[in-house]
């Protein structure tokens, strides 16, 4: 299966070329377009080429979700502790955004493993925005104690107007997604392919990663939940969340593998649909030939030796001009 990468391609791309070759460049102002509606707009001028502007525009948060300023919890001090001196934010941000950045390209690093850590970092400002209440959750979860007010059940946004849940304890984090799709295929998809990886847990070989369990229904850790968030036709997901899961580096993997999970699946859904059409197509293509190989071939004339042609009939062709 692939998992889906933390760091922008259209933005690491961008950051490269301008830090590469700043005086080979041309001014910039463009728009991208990532899953889950994560919109970027970068600016650059030639006039001021020490400087580019990054701006980022967020889903639109389900009422259940707690936004401050626009961001979620944490992540204005997420963006400072990630970026140090080389990033201004700007207040407000742009029109139509939930966060703009001013990049001095002039202090990031010279060395060339420090600069690029830093431009995959800064590429990653996805997840470094969306994904900071779950890691100051989950960071207290790695000290085994529980962030301090903090609601019982924290509804965190993943997709437009759509949330997932968590429910922070001292020795473990229940993360439940409601899983929803508009298409009625790919929610018969999804609903196989999710009880397919709860089974595939079960293997010896999958024994350290997370518990997980799918239900048809809401589970007892969703009481008291809206019943608008509620609404999966594809089901829930649970999963639980130990301190060995967010150890050391691999606190940002699972920040990332959470925070991306519904995309995960859509992905996958996806490409599942596409290979059963083309397995279908080429099965419907053989049987044509098979169909064509199995067609008679066209009777050929004979000659005689005067040069004249007949055609052999057939018994009953025979009858009816005879009878005619």
């Amino acid at each position: 299966m692939i998992l889906l990468q933390s760091p922008s391609r259209f933005l690491l791309q961008i950051l490269q070329t301008r830090v590469l070759s700043p005086d080979k460049g041309v001014d910039l102002d463009c728009y991208s377009v990532e899953f889950d509606d994560v919109r970027y707009h970068i600016q650059y001028l030639m006039k001021y080429p020490q400087f580019l502007l990054l701006s980022i525009s967020l889903p639109a948060p389900p009422p259940e979700t707690v936004f401050i300023g626009g961001l979620p919890v944490g992540a204005l001090e997420a963006v400072k502790a990630a970026y140090g001196s080389v990033v201004q934010i700007l207040d407000p941000p742009k029109d139509g955004f939930n966060l703009t950045m001013k990049l001095n390209l002039l202090k990031i690093p010279r060395d060339e493993d420090l600069r690029q850590a830093l431009l995959v970092k800064i590429a990653s400002v996805r997840e470094v925005v969306l994904g900071a209440p779950l890691r100051l959750i989950l960071k207290h979860l790695a000290s085994k104690t529980v962030a301090p007010d903090v609601d019982a059940l924290v509804a965190l946004v993943h997709r437009p107007r759509e949330s997932f849940f968590l429910v922070p304890q001292a020795e473990k984090v229940t993360v439940v997604f409601p899983m929803r799709f508009k298409d009625s295929i790919d929610t018969a998809l999804a609903t196989s392919f999710l009880q397919e990886i709860v089974e595939a847990r079960r293997a010896a070989g999958l024994s350290n990663a997370p518990p997980c369990s799918w239900s048809p229904s809401p589970p007892l850790e969703l009481k008291g939940a809206p019943s608008e968030a509620l609404m999966a036709n594809a089901g829930f997901v649970t999963f639980l969340i130990f301190p060995r899961h967010v150890e050391g580096r691999k606190l940002d993997k699972t920040v990332w593998n959470l925070s991306t999970f519904h995309a995960y699946v859509s992905y996958h859904v996806k490409c599942s649909e596409g290979f059963m059409h083309t397995r279908m197509r080429r099965r419907v293509e053989s049987l044509i030939q098979a169909l064509d190989r199995a067609k008679p071939e066209a009777e050929k004339s004979k000659k005689t030796l005067q040069g004249k042609s007949f055609k052999r009939l057939s018994l009953k062709e025979s009858r009816n001009n005879s009878k005619s």
